[in-house]
């Protein structure tokens, strides 16, 4: 669940949904067009108080202060990298809680594009993360708790008030199905006409493929960006990298991004965290090619960023090439991932450790990958 506010703290207004805020300001005696004011003042413009919505009577605006917050989270950091097309940031959520997004001015699953009309925010959903996939930054500090709606959509306005995002993925620290309601409360003020106004398709979730929420996920009315983190062509060794998996198998996952797929038209993709020597050989890629057959999918592959401690190595250029060749020759799109940020430890979860552990958010020791 959710994390709720503490004890006698101010409800921050991105945790109501707009009907909720549409109904406390119709409890008030208002007229229905003050939510849409205000909800454009909260997303579209970033407003940080209330004060800043001055088209807004005076007694509303501090009636709204008195029951509701806009406070950001204060930033620990923001390091930036790529000649600026890329940069770190981390967010101090209070009681030791650190949370990490990327703002990125490119396209990071097409080539690595640069443009100014497009800015993309990678955020987090959860303070740690319960996953454990064994080559993630964020997996090896373990779980601490969901984050609440505001403040998952605090780390897209902190770069809103800079510069328009057009785009949002849900790859960052954490399990975003697994905080199934905040991450789609989140969601539905990003799209929503009256708050941020992204198009459902610039959007884009990221998940290790837990199967409720995905077939949940798939009847939400929204074609949404999937991509669904797989690892290997085979069950044993995608146990043994995303222990959580458990007794969900590629089949089912297959079978909820075809699920998704049929109900959203969305192509999905599959996220393949290259591992030398685990799960790079070309025979693995001719068995992962055999199992996506007749799936209609696209393969993102990611060379592995080493993580302190986990003992895995990335594989060298010509191996991620090789798997790449293998996957294309039986007729199966694929990918590497643009890499970009590496200075600053841009792969989730690997700020925050760097910062708790004292080791500066340069650190090469902490750079991981997305689990």
């Amino acid at each position: 669940m959710t994390t709720s506010p503490a004890a006698g703290s101010p409800t921050d207004l991105l945790d109501l949904s707009f009907d909720e805020l549409s109904d406390l300001l119709r409890g008030w005696g208002e007229p229905a067009y003050r939510a849409r004011q205000i909800a454009r003042w909260a997303l579209r413009s970033a407003a940080t108080s209330f004060e800043e919505m001055t088209d807004l009577p005076m007694p509303l605006r501090g009636r709204l202060a008195e029951q509701l917050t806009l406070a950001p989270p204060p930033v620990i950091a923001e390091t930036p990298a790529d000649d600026g097309d890329t940069s770190k940031l981390l967010f101090d959520l209070g009681a030791g809680g650190m949370v990490e997004a990327v703002r990125m001015a490119y396209d990071p699953d097409a080539g690595g594009r640069v443009g100014s009309a497009r800015t993309t925010v990678c955020v987090s959903t959860q303070l740690g993360c319960a996953m454990a996939c064994v080559f993630c930054a964020t997996g090896l500090q373990g779980f601490t708790r969901n984050l609440r709606p505001s403040e998952v959509l605090a780390q897209v306005l902190h770069v809103q008030r800079e510069q328009r995002v057009t785009n949002v993925v849900f790859m960052g620290m954490g399990e975003p199905l697994a905080n199934y309601e905040a991450t789609m409360r989140a969601i539905r003020w990003l799209v929503a006409p009256e708050g941020l106004g992204l198009s459902p398709r610039a959007v884009t979730i990221s998940t290790v493929g837990l199967l409720r929420p995905l077939d949940r996920l798939a009847e939400e009315g929204l074609p949404l960006g999937l991509a669904i983190s797989l690892h290997a062509p085979d069950d044993g060794l995608r146990r043994r990298l995303v222990p959580t998996a458990g007794g969900v198998g590629i089949d089912g996952v297959l079978g909820a991004a075809r699920r998704y797929r049929e109900r959203t038209g969305r192509r999905v993709s599959f996220a393949y965290a290259l591992l030398e020597g685990v799960n790079d050989e070309p025979e693995q890629a001719r068995r992962l090619a055999r199992r996506l057959h007749g799936e209609r999918a696209h393969v993102n592959l990611i060379p592995y960023n080493p993580v302190a401690g986990a003992g895995l190595r990335r594989p060298r250029r010509e191996r991620v090439r090789a798997f790449q060749r293998e996957l294309q020759a039986a007729g199966i799109a694929a990918t590497v991932r643009v890499e970009r940020g590496a200075e600053i430890a841009a792969a989730c979860g690997q700020l925050r450790t760097d910062v708790a552990t004292g080791g500066g958010a340069g650190s090469r020791a902490a750079r991981g990958a997305r689990g």
